[in-house]
């Protein structure tokens, strides 16, 4: 850890420390910061992001305009929700070592430094922009769907089947956490969704809300597993800018909090419960799981037929509704969460619905 470097807090970013780490990233050579602005910038919820606009004492070409900067929430709830759920280390750990081993776009990470007693953090990425931001609450096309699962693709075939992935502390989830997460908070989480969102959400849908402790259960249980890859787990529109740097590239992912071993069909099911208007999702289903299994194959994904990519598909599309209840519990409560956790929801169990998905783990 670099522990000059460390500067949880936005505002103590200033000039020399700028100058300091963009050295040390090699982006810039003698031109010194001489003054920044901050400007706060996207949606996030367990960690707030700021846009620097730098200015040099002198012009050095290929020096930065502007990086994005991301920190420790501020707000107490959110910020122990990130230390709780190890969302710190697993994002810092991402943009340290699994970033370059897979094949989605993500912006580079200038400075990407965390001291795992305090979880205080601090990540500078190279900056986007001019970008076209996602947003879960508007949706996307159809267009944009397909871009998003082609990054999705990228993301999973790099590492598919790997069994190193599960040798990594930070990244791979332990059965007793997991057993504790849903033989002890869910149920009482899942208790107050339903007291805060009671008569906001269909009856129908409440009642699958309630299946999840014991489905979740039946999915660490299951033998038959797919092959494990790197699983982006909150793989959304918030998450997501399209046309990056002015449409240098299509898409990039944002927001590596989440990270973990998984199925890849868990981040295709998740992105397309609320990403797509439902009715768009039940017309072009077949079409978009075929299309993201044909973008595994063409980066070398074998042993993987498109008909156990579909079934995949289908029996891991409770990972909607587990975070939108999830994650509206777990940080500061706003009318734009509201309705966000409200949707993320709502899609999740219309496409479990859609898909007959609680059969495959309920009797």
């Amino acid at each position: 850890m670099d522990v000059s470097l460390l500067a949880p807090d936005p505002a103590r970013i200033d000039p020399e420390w700028m100058t300091a780490a963009l050295r040390k990233a090699r982006v810039l050579g003698h031109a010194r910061v001489t003054d920044l602005l901050a400007k706060g910038v996207g949606n996030g919820l367990v960690g707030d992001s700021f846009r620097f606009e730098l200015t040099y004492d002198h012009d050095e070409p290929g020096a930065p305009k502007s990086v994005v900067g991301k920190f420790p929430a501020k707000d107490p709830a959110s910020r122990k929700s990130g230390t709780d759920h190890m969302l710190y280390i697993r994002e810092v750990s991402f943009y340290r070592e699994l970033a370059r081993t897979v094949a989605i776009h993500t912006p580079r990470a200038l400075v990407a430094e965390i001291d795992p007693s305090t979880d205080d953090f601090t990540l500078i990425f190279e900056d986007l922009g001019p970008a076209r931001q996602g947003d879960q609450l508007n949706g996307c096309s159809l267009e944009d769907a397909t871009t998003a699962l082609a990054e999705a693709a990228a993301l999973h075939a790099p590492r598919w089947g790997d069994p190193a992935l599960e040798e990594i502390e930070w990244l791979a989830k332990r059965p007793a956490q997991l057993s504790g997460l849903v033989n002890q908070a869910l149920p009482a989480i899942i208790n107050m969704f339903k007291a805060r969102y009671d008569g906001m959400l269909e009856p129908e849908f409440m009642a699958l809300v309630e299946k999840l402790p014991a489905t979740l259960l039946a999915q660490q249980a299951v033998t038959d597993r797919p092959p494990l890859t790197v699983q982006h787990s909150d793989f959304r529109l918030d998450n997501i800018m399209f046309d990056v740097q002015g449409g240098r590239h299509r898409m990039a992912t944002l927001d590596w909090q989440t990270v973990t071993v998984g199925a890849g069909a868990t981040d295709v099911a998740y992105f397309l419960s609320a990403g797509i208007d439902p009715a768009l999702r039940r017309e072009h289903e077949r079409d978009l799981i075929g299309f993201y299994h044909g973008e595994l194959q063409k980066r070398g994904v074998t042993g993987y037929d498109v008909e156990a990519c579909w079934r995949d598909y289908r029996r891991f599309a409770t990972h909607g509704i587990l975070m939108g209840v999830f994650s509206a519990l777990s940080v500061e409560r706003t009318e734009r969460g509201d309705a966000l956790f409200l949707k993320m929801t709502r899609g999740g169990c219309a496409q479990a619905a859609d898909l007959d998905t609680f059969s495959f783990w309920t009797s």
